[in-house]
């Protein structure tokens, strides 16, 4: 029985910047997932705020909004059976100098030693969080 889901998938600005999304993109599609929608945003305040809304007045707040205003970010409208799930494990921790080889965080990302994580990626925690998260960036 297949279980066939839409998260939300942001290739953050660092990643943008180092010339990162077609080989975000890659592994998102080598894992066999589907691309459903894409496009190049620059987040206002306004929609990070709705999305980082959960953090909000944690230390790490603003220097998280003022980096993902720092420059454009990819979102993706992403298909699969768990994808939510996979592409969680497909990104690794949170931490790119723990992420696990073979993830996108522990072969491509560091820590620069900046106020904000620069972790390259962005993706939905559960099915509830996709769907608003969805919501916000594809209109």
């Amino acid at each position: 029985m297949t279980h066939v889901e839409e998260t939300l998938v942001l290739i953050k600005p660092d990643g943008v910047v180092r010339n990162l999304t077609g080989e975000i993109l890659r592994r998102i599609e080598a894992k066999g997932y589907k691309l459903v929608d894409i496009k190049l945003v620059e987040a206002d305040r306004d929609r990070l705020g709705k999305h980082y809304e959960e953090h909000a007045g944690k230390p790490f707040y603003e220097p998280l909004l003022e980096f993902m205003e720092s420059g454009p970010s990819v979102a993706i409208r992403v298909a699969g059976n768990r994808v939510v799930e996979g592409f969680r494990v497909l990104a690794g921790t949170t931490d790119p100098t723990t992420a696990a080889a073979g993830t996108i965080r522990g072969d491509l990302g560091r820590d620069w030693g900046l106020a904000a994580q620069q972790n390259l990626v962005h993706g939905s925690d559960s099915v509830e969080s996709a769907d608003r998260e969805l919501a916000l960036w594809f209109d």
